[in-house]
């Protein structure tokens, strides 16, 4: 098995495909944390443990009974609040005393095979008990009997480990849970960079990198959702650390709300992460009886640098996470009317788009907001989800007859949490927007957030999405979420439970996504949130794909999808052509085949030429399509590091077929231009398809191609495709 337990010295050694993960059952039932890094065969590494050397103000454990052991020193696997550990607390809780003291010791554990699923959350699972080993170790707070499981999953095909945490009350009493975060790790040292990505709306996850310094540095979101501004995502890197070489330490979080990820280095220089909901507005009041719930953790480890991190959580991902008939099915080349019309069309005009759409090749039409109610502007109807006849006359299933009629798939927007203050379903229900009583209720798009912690109003919304869904003939849903969580209590819960509803609320979002993937099991969805503002692991689970930003610019678009690439997989980043006018047609072509390629245009409006254009574009997309979507990708030159080119490359599985893109940015001062390709075979011969010359594997990655004599001026860019002989 991946996990082992060596009695003699109470030591488990987990271990994956590219690491070792050890602790140990120490003196006192404390669980310490010794090694995290390449795979190693020792066990026994007890002089890990050490860090007590001037440590005089550091509080002594009676209960361990060794000397210079502290708390506050040692690498605790799971750190608690109030008994001894100053540093960041991954677990606190309120007991019914009034008091946050918490501390957790061993009691027991259990390992077997296969991995247990999330009750009403998403999470990473297995397609075979045989893929992985699960690991549960039951702690316990011997005062207040609070009683919490750690439980890891190591996955035997890929460099991951996966955390989290059970809480249970089988006390007569109840109490707060105060912070419970899934996972919580020590470093040895702090010769460290941290990656985060962060953003705004329509430039999401650009990449950030820092040395770790002395104190707390933070990632967070409290906007009741993952948010544009940050992700739940980063990366611990030894200084260094390239696309291809260095020790990095991934973790991502598998959650959809407000998140905490949280770096701390000691006066001793040591540093300690701790990642999971945002304990800013979080407080669970759990009942005796009950039980709750942490989001999961991943955590990925490779000494092969940042891109090998990355294709660890891709291939893992698209393996482990995505789910349903579209994580393998091709899927269906799309065109959205957004940006081509708007709220602005009626059933003519949507069947006029689709006409022309087919006539350049695409498969499908996706009607996006302005549908139902009386949309004609962002002002109303969100909640009502009645079909707006005056624009679609005769109703949607007439709309989609002819638009099926032509040969196209048929999609459809909605925007499920969200409710107009001018709408029906406001007017009779003024109270199911979140909010405070005596305070503004916040506004935002001209829109409210609808209570999901509320289970009338979730029965409410799904009844009505089903209504639409198993009458029409729809393949495709597009999920949006416009505005962030502001005024978040709600009137049905106690006082103290009011702390609560930020998480009931995502726990609601799941509930609806996870009844839509049982009863229409065949349906496409993605997901998205003013863009790219909900683009995280909880969602993938639900929608295959995510809108990755607003922003359609090609070139803006670059940094936007190589930051995005950190953790997720090019099958998952939703990329359109558009009718920006700042490149052509081909570079926003090759921008966009990085991802769930699709179009987002008017195509009554493109001249004969745009047109071909355009269909010779989608011959290409089905020719790539999957080297792009079930290949590796490897970032050759990103725009964090260069300001005039970027490069990326996909290699399939078995390495007998490579799509590189070069980007010219904008004209560099030195014309000279080698690129070294990377993931390719070294004994291979490898043929450009364009130019019929060979290679070897060998000469395309350590010689490299001259491409001097490439076009380069602002905005260009060209691909490569190779195949092996």
């Amino acid at each position: 098995m991946a996990i082992k337990f060596i009695e003699e010295t109470k030591t488990f050694k987990l271990d994956t495909k590219t690491s070792s993960y050890i602790f140990r059952v120490f003196e006192g039932n404390y669980l310490v944390h010794y090694y995290y890094g390449a795979t190693i065969p020792d066990t026994e590494v007890e002089e890990l443990r050490f860090r007590a050397n001037y440590a005089s103000f550091c509080p002594d454990s009676p209960s361990a009974m060794v000397y210079n052991f502290s708390p506050d020193v040692t690498p605790l696997e799971y750190s608690t609040f109030g008994a001894g550990d100053f540093r960041l607390s991954a677990f606190a809780v309120e007991n019914a005393e009034g008091n946050k003291v918490t501390d957790l010791r061993y009691v027991s554990h259990k390992i077997y095979s296969g991995k247990q699923p999330i009750p009403g959350m998403p999470s990473t699972y297995v397609n075979e008990d045989s893929e992985a080993d699960t690991l549960e170790i039951l702690t316990e707070d011997a005062v207040t009997g609070v009683l919490v499981t750690l439980i890891y999953t190591v996955f035997n095909n890929h460099g991951v480990i996966t955390r989290r945490v059970k809480v249970e009350n089988k006390t007569d009493k109840p109490f707060y849970i105060d912070t419970v975060h899934s996972a919580c790790i020590d470093f040895p040292g702090m010769d460290y960079e941290m990656i985060d990505l962060y953003g705004r709306w329509g430039k999401e996850r650009a990449v950030d990198r820092y040395p770790l310094h002395h104190g707390i540095q933070s990632i967070k979101s409290k906007r009741g959702s993952s948010s544009h501004n940050h992700n739940p995502f980063t990366a611990i890197v030894t200084k260094g650390t390239t696309e291809d070489h260095g020790d990095c330490y991934g973790f991502n979080l598998v959650y959809s709300s407000n998140f905490s990820i949280d770096v701390e280095v000691d006066g001793f220089a040591c540093t300690r992460l701790v990642m999971g909901i945002n304990p800013d507005g979080f407080k669970w009041y759990l009942e005796p009886g009950e039980e709750f719930h942490s989001p999961e953790a991943v955590m990925v480890y490779t000494n092969e640098g940042l891109g090998e991190m990355s294709r660890i959580f891709h291939r893992f991902y698209a393996n482990n996470l995505i789910r349903g008939k579209w994580k393998k099915a091709k899927r269906p080349l799309l065109i959205n009317n957004w940006e081509g019309t708007g709220m602005d069309f009626d059933d003519d005009k949507l069947v006029s788009f689709a006409k022309h759409a087919k006539d350049i090749g695409l498969e499908m039409l996706v009607m996006d907001d302005g549908w139902f109610g009386k949309r004609d502007d962002d002002k109303s109807s969100l909640g009502d989800w009645v079909v707006a006849e005056y624009k679609l006359k005769g109703g949607l299933s007439h709309l989609i007859d002819r638009v099926n009629a032509l040969g196209l798939k048929f999609g459809i927007w909605f925007e499920p949490e969200m409710i107009s203050p001018d709408s029906d379903i406001y007017r009779a229900h003024p109270d199911w927007c979140l909010h405070t009583e005596g305070r503004d209720k916040s506004i935002a798009r001209t829109q409210y957030v609808i209570d999901y912690s509320r289970k009338e109003v979730r029965d409410y919304i799904y009844g009505r999405m089903h209504d639409i869904l198993s009458n029409n003939n729809i393949d495709y849903l597009k999920w949006d979420f416009n505005r962030n969580l502001t005024e978040v209590s709600c009137s049905q819960l106690p006082k103290e439970r009011q702390g609560e509803v930020f998480h009931r609320f995502v726990l609601g979002t799941y509930e609806i996504m996870d009844r839509l993937t049982k009863d229409f099991p065949d349906l496409l969805i993605e997901n998205c949130s003013g863009g790219g503002g909900r683009f995280d692991p909880g969602m993938l689970y639900y929608s295959p794909q995510i809108w990755t930003s607003d922003n359609t610019d090609p070139i803006e678009r670059l940094t936007i999808q190589f930051g995005t690439s950190m953790c997720y997989p090019t099958s998952t980043m939703g990329a359109h052509v558009s009718a920006c006018r700042r490149t052509g047609y081909e570079t926003k072509m090759n921008v966009a085949l990085w991802g769930s390629f699709g179009y987002e245009l008017d195509p009554d409006k493109l001249t004969a030429e745009e047109k071909a254009e355009i269909t010779a574009q989608i011959e290409l997309y089905h020719r790539y399509y999957d080297v792009i979507h079930y290949g590796d990708l490897y970032r050759l030159i990103t725009p964090f590091e260069n300001e005039f080119k970027v490069a990326w490359q996909h290699v399939s599985e078995d390495k007998n077929e490579a799509l590189v893109t070069v980007i010219q940015i904008k004209q560099a001062y030195n014309q000279f231009f080698m690129l070294r390709l990377k993931g390719l075979d070294l004994q291979k011969t490898y043929k450009d398809t364009e130019t019929g010359k060979t290679y070897s594997g060998a000469y395309l990655m350590n010689a490299g191609l001259n491409l001097t004599y490439k076009p380069n001026g602002d905005g260009q860019s060209y691909r490569i495709h190779l195949l092996a002989e």
